[in-house]
C-alpha cells in the first residue's frame, strides 16, 4: 500500500511544497496536484519535479475539457521528462459548473470524450507513427469542411521517456466507473467509504474489470482522507475540519439534480441529509449545510481517533482495493505522523 497527499492547493502553495520535500524523505510515493478553478496544476508539478527526487507526481485532475487530447499527451510527457519518469496523469470530466462556467465549454458527452483521450495519449507516447484518430468526439487530422482541410498527421518531436504513462481517471457514476475499471491504471474516486463502496460500486467495477486488458495489471486506487491520531474528544473533533469540504461538494459542486457528489451520499444512504445539506448550501447557508453532514459520514471518510483506530481505518480501506492510500495529516507533526504511518504499512 503506497501513501498518496493532495496538495493543498488553497493555501501557501510554496510552503506546501517545502512539507512535500520533508515528507518524500519519509516515505511519501505520490502527491496529487489539483486545479479547479485556482492556479493551473501543470506549473505546481512542474516546480515539485524540480524540487523532489522520487515522489511521484500526479494531477488530481486535469480537466478534459480545457485542453484537447494532445496537449494533455504533450504535457504529460514533459512533466514524465522533467521528472525522470515519475509524472502520473489524473484525468476527470469535472462537472458542468466549471466546464461551462470557467471553461465555457459544453459539457457533452463526458464518457466518450474521457475513453478518446486515452486512447489518443497512449497513441501520442507510443509513436508508433503519425497520429491519426476518428472517433465520436475527436477526429485527427480533423476532416475537410470543418477545417481548413490542410490538417496533416503528425508525430511528437521528442521521445517520451515512458509510452505507458499511469493513467488515473476520476468517476463516480456506474458507467463511468466501469469504464475507469476498464480502460484505466487507476482509479480516483471522492468521498470514498470503504465500508459502502461494494455497494456502490462494486457492480461497476466487476463489469470493467471483465473487459479489462491483461496488459493493464490490476486497478489501482487512490482513497482515504485527513489522518490524526489522539484520544478523547478533541481530537475527534478534528472531524469538524472535514465537513465544510463535504458540504461543498455535496451541497454547492452542480446544481439540483446534477451534482455527482450529491449523488454518492445518496447511494451511501445519506439521502435525507444529501437533500438538506444541498438545500442550505444553494441558499447560502453554509456552515448549516457543515453542521448536517452526518457524524457517520465524517467519521468513516477519514481516519481520526486513537492508534489503534486509525490503524483499523487503514484495514478498512485496504480490504476496500485501496492501493494508494490518500492522506492529510493533521498534526503538530505532519511529516513524523506520516513516518510513523509508513512503518504500520
Amino acid at each position: 500500500m503506497q501513501i498518496s497527499m493532495p496538495l493543498n492547493y488553497s493555501g501557501d502553495i510554496k510552503k506546501t511544497v517545502d512539507q512535500v520535500v520533508e515528507l518524500e524523505k519519509v516515505g511519501l510515493d505520490t502527491v496529487w496536484v489539483a486545479e479547479l478553478y485556482g492556479f493551473d496544476a501543470v506549473s505546481l508539478m512542474g516546480y515539485l519535479a524540480a524540487r523532489t527526487e522520487r515522489v511521484q507526481i500526479g494531477s488530481a485532475i486535469l480537466p478534459l475539457y480545457s485542453r484537447t487530447p494532445t496537449l494533455i499527451a504533450q504535457t504529460a510527457a514533459g512533466l514524465d521528462y522533467l521528472s525522470d519518469g515519475r509524472a502520473v496523469l489524473g484525468l476527470g470530466a469535472s462537472g458542468p459548473q466549471v466546464i461551462e462556467g470557467w471553461h465555457g465549454v459544453p459539457y457533452t458527452t463526458p464518457l466518450a470524450r474521457t475513453r478518446e483521450v486515452i486512447e489518443i495519449c497512449r497513441k501520442v507516447w507510443a509513436r508508433r507513427g503519425p497520429l491519426t484518430h476518428e472517433g465520436r468526439v475527436f477526429t485527427l487530422p480533423l476532416p475537410p469542411g470543418e477545417g481548413t482541410g490542410l490538417g496533416k498527421p503528425l508525430k511528437i518531436i521528442n521521445h517520451p521517456v515512458r509510452d505507458d504513462i499511469p493513467v488515473f481517471v476520476a468517476s463516480l457514476g456506474a458507467k463511468n466507473v466501469e469504464m475507469t475499471a476498464e480502460i484505466a491504471d487507476g482509479w480516483l474516486p471522492h468521498l470514498f467509504i470503504p465500508e459502502k463502496a461494494a455497494a456502490v460500486w462494486g457492480d461497476a467495477l466487476a463489469a470493467g474489470r471483465a473487459k479489462r486488458s491483461p496488459e493493464l495489471g490490476e486497478l489501482q486506487i487512490a482513497a482515504g482522507g485527513m489522518i490524526a491520531i489522539g484520544e478523547g474528544p478533541e481530537t475527534k473533533k478534528l472531524l469538524d475540519l472535514a465537513r465544510p469540504m463535504i458540504a461543498l461538494y455535496v451541497g454547492g459542486m452542480g446544481a439540483k439534480g446534477k451534482n455527482f457528489y450529491n449523488s454518492v451520499a445518496r447511494r451511501y444512504g445519506y439521502e435525507e441529509a444529501a437533500e438538506k445539506i444541498q438545500d442550505l448550501y444553494l441558499s447560502g447557508k453554509k456552515e448549516e449545510a457543515a453542521a448536517a453532514v452526518p457524524e457517520e459520514m465524517v467519521e468513516l471518510t477519514n481516519l481520526v481517533g486513537p492508534e489503534s483506530y486509525v490503524r483499523e481505518r487503514i484495514e478498512a480501506f485496504r480490504e476496500a482495493g485501496v492501493t494508494h492510500l490518500n492522506l492529510v495529516p493533521v498534526a503538530d507533526d505532519p511529516v513524523a505522523l506520516i513516518e510513523k504511518v509508513r512503518g504500520w504499512l
